[in-house]
């Protein structure tokens, strides 16, 4: 980051006055199409899409020099099953069912990668059909399980990656993984976690995506407050169970070619069906243009659960206590854990401006390409978020007492840094 993009970004943030970064979407009719590297800079990026939440599409000279569209594809451009069986066959992958709902998902199973390529290939040789069902592999922590080595490459645009970078220095966990399906297999209507960025590259194959901009999912619920399972089925048409459906624009549709990536924007909703025969290769990643974002997400869970078990609050030893374990148990992640992760990016950020060197290059993880101005922004973001954390009455609730530092002596230390760069 540059000191004019960093310029231009805080001065983004200050006009929100604190409303949530991209949630006012102007009505698009086409996602943008970004054709050569050597034109679009990170610069170029940051300010046209990822700061106003906006999706694109990059062409697949992005993507051209990765090591997995090199071998996982054979020269016909359908997935290289002999050369994944080799390399990977004995590794255990986790395949949904896409022909059972089970909630607003699919029921899962693991197996090893070769039962899913021996399926796989029946399922082809059966005309697309099987008595198993619809079987797609998704979810595949690939860098977690195996050396991701010329795999490939991350790209600039997606480098301020905390959530990955987070999980690096846990060494526990990760959201970087790999799709794989026959064509006809798909993942249904959601926003990703957290509300995250993300982005997907088809390895091979192509996809057919339908976007609704945040809000325009509120005009899908049923009578019953429920979000639709598959956007393009019949019963959405049902206009006693969807009586606001006329108040939704269409989606926005992206069919996707092999070697492109998609930029999936903060809190979009989407659903993503295989034409055919795809692999992808697929991140979810927070940062600080997003983080306010994952914030009031979390929020959200923590009063859903609330709801949920309101009756107890009087006589439950311990409500809150309780309410903030179950939130962990459906979302992952509680309010301790959402400050020990700004805790965390904040220190590796406080450190590389104090020392100037990556973090990820000194303690063995994965560098993530800071630069001063870059770091100087994410403290910003860091600490307006953590002001707002502080101040929740549910964080007061949280025993804070083992936390090192203390979350005010934390956001003190960073607001001392926000002004000591702001000529930086």
């Amino acid at each position: 980051m540059d000191r004019d993009t960093r310029v231009f970004a805080e001065s983004h943030f200050r006009g929100l006055r604190g409303r949530l970064p991209g949630r006012v979407c102007p009505k698009l009719d086409r996602v943008d199409f970004i054709e050569k590297p050597d034109a679009f800079s990170y610069a170029d990026f940051f300010k046209g899409y990822l700061l106003p939440n906006l999706p694109c599409v990059f062409s697949s000279a992005f993507t051209e020099d990765w090591g997995s569209r090199r071998l996982w594809v054979t020269p016909g451009g359908k997935p290289n099953f002999d050369y994944l069986l080799q390399n990977y066959g004995h590794l255990v992958v986790p395949v949904a069912n896409c022909g059972v709902q089970e909630y607003n998902s699919n029921p899962k199973e693991h197996m090893p990668l070769r039962d899913y390529i021996s399926y796989w290939k029946e399922y082809i040789q059966g005309n697309y059909s099987s008595p198993r069902g619809c079987l797609y592999l998704k979810d595949w922590h690939l860098c977690r399980d195996s050396s991701a080595e010329d795999v490939f490459t991350l790209p600039v645009y997606f480098s301020s990656d905390w959530l990955n970078e987070y999980w690096d220095v846990l060494g526990v966990d990760d959201y970087r993984f790999v799709y794989m399906g026959p064509g006809g297999t798909w993942s249904p209507f959601h926003a990703d976690i957290f509300r995250s960025f993300s982005w997907s590259v088809n390895i091979c194959g192509r996809k057919k995506w339908f976007f609704f901009p945040p809000g325009q999912e509120e005009f899908l619920r049923d009578s019953r407050g429920g979000l639709p399972y598959d956007v393009t089925s019949p019963t959405l048409l049902d206009g006693h169970l969807h009586a606001r459906l006329g108040h939704c624009n269409p989606p926005l549709e992206v069919t996707q070619e092999a070697g492109e990536m998609v930029f999936v924007p903060s809190g979009w909703h989407h659903q993503v069906h295989n034409l055919e025969d795809t692999i992808s290769i697929n991140h979810n990643w927070v940062n600080g243009c997003n983080l306010a974002n994952m914030w009031h997400f979390l929020q959200q869970e923590l009063c859903a659960v609330q709801r949920e078990i309101i009756e107890w609050r009087d006589t439950m030893p311990d409500w809150h206590h309780h309410c903030q374990v179950m939130m962990k148990s459906c979302s992952g992640i509680n309010f301790e854990d959402f400050y020990h992760f700004l805790k965390v990016i904040a220190e590796r950020r406080l450190r590389f401006l104090a020392e100037g060197v990556d973090p990820g290059q000194v303690e063995g993880s994965k560098g993530c390409g800071l630069g001063p101005q870059q770091a100087a922004f994410d403290i910003g973001r860091i600490a307006e978020v953590l002001e707002c954390v502080v101040a929740h009455r549910d964080f007061q609730r949280v025993d804070t007492s083992a936390f090192s530092p203390q979350p005010e002596e934390l956001l003190q230390q960073l607001e001392e840094v926000v002004a000591a760069t702001v000529s930086l």
